[in-house]
């Protein structure tokens, strides 16, 4: 039997590290362990911090043995690893803003806990971001189950950016919002092997939001309000993720990077209560407001937890 996970301390966490990964997790203990194995995996930086907040019916699901023993393997290899519970459930928003105030390090990734990352990933989102200076970057998650699925109508939507990605206004039923579509099944991984990239190459395209693996400038995304409106959500909503990339975008410009070495475990989500949208909810607010009002739905759902149609 393994000896008692320590959860680590808060305080002594809350460092100024370059780069802290920020996992929210329920009801998956297979899952994390898989997601922490990524972690676990990474080359660079050195030293980034790892945050894991568990919202589990039962026992927290880093308690499991095998995300247990990554958790360890992290901590081995100089990475603090913070274990927290956050209960009761407040919603998706509520736990983001939880683990985004529990670091000060200058980049956080937020990682769902179904997502494995291929060494050097995290490596390539950093360099990304260093250079193109915009509010976030993120790879798309790719659906290993579709590789055979090509779906050429829908790579349309990749549109590299010529220099340093610009700050945009995207909302439902415009062209830039039909973007979505390329992230869906293995669109981006049919896209990439076009691209036919060289060793330590990547590009950078325009995005509408990015489901699963985001890096953020922590002080832009504070700066755009963080995940601070789940104050005004019910608790049970989706779409908290692109609520919050919608605001960066808007001051700060994000884009997505190829290659992506995200890939969804395609579980079956927790997310059973889809009926409200953050993400539309503020935009009838900036609508309210005085802004000129969105366009009908092209269609595009917000589809976080799904790789498929």
């Amino acid at each position: 039997m393994s000896r008692p996970l320590p959860p680590g301390d808060p305080v002594e966490f809350r460092r100024n590290r370059l780069l802290d990964v920020l996992v929210p997790t329920r009801n998956r203990p297979a899952e994390l362990a898989a997601t922490l194995a990524g972690l676990a995996a990474q080359d660079a930086p050195d030293g980034f911090g790892v945050v894991v907040s568990d919202q589990s019916d039962g026992g927290p699901a880093w308690a499991d043995p095998a995300a247990a023993t990554m958790v360890r393997a992290l901590r081995h290899t100089g990475h603090p690893v913070l274990l927290t519970r956050r209960l009761p459930r407040r919603g998706l928003a509520e736990h983001r803003a939880y683990l985004l105030s529990l670091s000060t390090a200058r980049l956080v990734l937020m990682l769902d806990d179904d997502v494995w990352l291929a060494p050097g990933t995290i490596d390539r989102l950093v360099t990304a971001i260093a250079e193109l200076r915009c509010g976030f970057v993120g790879n798309a998650v790719h659906g290993l189950s579709y590789l055979d699925d090509v779906r050429p109508q829908d790579h349309d939507g990749y549109v590299e950016w010529d220099g340093r990605p610009e700050p945009e206004r995207i909302r439902p039923g415009t062209p830039q919002w039909s973007r979505a579509r390329l992230h869906s099944a293995a669109n981006l991984l049919h896209v990439t092997e076009r691209l036919q990239l060289g060793e330590g190459q990547w590009r950078a395209y325009r995005v509408s939001w990015i489901g699963g693996c985001v890096l953020f400038d922590r002080a832009k995304l504070v700066a755009a309000g963080g995940f601070d409106f789940w104050r005004r959500m019910p608790v049970d909503h989706q779409g908290e993720d692109v609520a919050a990339q919608l605001a960066v975008l808007s001051r700060y410009g994000g884009a997505g990077i190829v290659p992506s070495g995200a890939f969804h475990l395609e579980s079956p989500t927790t997310v059973t209560d889809r009926r409200v949208e953050c993400w539309q909810l503020l935009v009838d607010e900036e609508d309210a407001a005085g802004y000129a009002p969105a366009a009908a739905d092209s269609g595009v759902r917000h589809q976080r937890q799904e790789v498929g149609p």
